[in-house]
């Protein structure tokens, strides 16, 4: 009995070592399918090895230690966390013989930080069922698709309702950038909640249709508590609505995050973080790929020198300040050693030189001159 006892000892402590879940061959399993799906040829293979893909990644977001998992070897998976560490969104597109995207996602969701079980939830893309922009609330089997690359959480009336910043491939001729809401009422989720404000306009989720030649910015600054986004507009007055001709105008608008809502304003001005280096989450807008780069987070100056060339000093309206756009005047100007200037200034000294030793024309005086075509 007492070697029968101890050999049952040693069973069952040996029992959760045999279905260990193995992170690592995990990971290699998926990076092999996944790579399969990238490089078929064709959409029957592709979808033979999504299928297999997304079975196999169905089941490793059930395992208890899906929060932690990296997913390294998986460039072309795009993983956001919230900042609460609440929700988890995992998707991938897989490109088409046409050009056109199919969408997958999977959103999984904890209650708390101590909770050792969590919810998966499948988003599946019904976008064939829908309006290109659909304006309603939608429920997770019934989502347009995209890919999402950065995530906020906005508490409003004890709930928490997460908004998410996307990127459809769209058509051939135009891509779109998107905001959304997503929140959980009970054991299901839902897309959409009327947190934009836009003068008397409320709306629960926002599209930004462009020309495909061109790329948006849309992104979050959680110094300034607002969304930044390129301000879109048609490359001629007569292709108003054809959104295929729209790109970035170079002025910027955003939505500020106020009293729980966010509430347009237009004309703002982007700047730069203080950090030396900061991460940007972005999405490749022709290969659809989700990454994380960083960019420097100061002013480079562009003749390398490391100085201004201008002796008047601008102040530019931020996001915290009431301050409006001034220029130093009235200052003489400083006349300084040629060695301490930098490569713009010297271009500047030289050019102005060059006009005070030219005689004043004759030719074309009185008339304005034509603008170069």
């Amino acid at each position: 009995m007492k070697v029968s006892f101890g050999l049952l000892i040693i069973l069952l402590t040996s029992l959760p070592s045999w279905g260990q879940f193995d992170v690592y061959s995990r990971e290699q399993e998926l990076s092999v399918l996944l790579d399969s799906v990238r490089s078929s040829r064709n959409n029957e293979r592709k979808e033979f090895w999504n299928k297999q893909f997304k079975t196999l990644i169905d089941q490793t977001l059930h395992e208890p230690s899906a929060f932690d998992l990296a997913f390294t070897k998986l460039r072309t998976l795009g993983i956001i966390d919230s900042p609460d560490k609440l929700v988890r969104i995992v998707n991938w597109n897989v490109e088409q013989e046409d050009g056109s995207q199919k969408y997958f996602a999977y959103v999984i969701h904890r209650n708390s930080l101590k909770d050792t079980k969590h919810k998966v939830i499948e988003l599946i893309d019904k976008s064939f069922m829908l309006t290109a922009k659909p304006e309603e609330t939608l429920e997770a089997d019934m989502w347009y698709g995209a890919l999402y690359y950065q995530i906020i959480p906005v508490e409003k009336a004890n709930k928490t309702y997460y908004t998410v910043l996307g990127w459809d491939g769209g058509t051939r001729m135009s891509n779109t950038k998107l905001i959304d809401v997503l929140y959980f009422t009970g054991n299901s989720l839902k897309l959409g909640y009327p947190l934009f404000k836009s003068g008397n306009t409320t709306a629960k989720r926002l599209f930004f249709e462009h020309s495909e030649r061109s790329v948006m910015s849309l992104r979050y600054e959680s110094e300034y508590k607002r969304i930044i986004f390129d301000h879109l507009m048609p490359e001629t007055p007569t292709m108003v609505g054809f959104y295929e001709f729209y790109v970035p105008d170079m002025s910027y608008d955003a939505y500020v995050l106020d009293n729980n809502r966010w509430v347009l304003k237009e004309d703002v001005v982007g700047v730069n973080k203080k950090d030396v280096t900061v991460s940007v989450a972005q999405v490749d807008d022709k290969s659809g790929e989700v990454s994380t780069t960083s960019t420097p987070g100061k002013w480079i100056d562009p003749t390398g020198e490391g100085k201004g060339s201008s002796n008047d000093v601008h102040v530019a309206v931020l996001p915290d300040s009431d301050a409006t756009n001034t220029t130093e005047e009235g200052k003489k100007p400083v006349k300084k050693d040629k060695k301490d200037m930098t490569a713009l200034e010297k271009y500047e000294a030289r050019k102005k030189h060059k006009k005070d030793e030219e005689p004043p024309s004759t030719l074309n005086s009185g008339r304005k001159r034509k603008p170069r075509k």
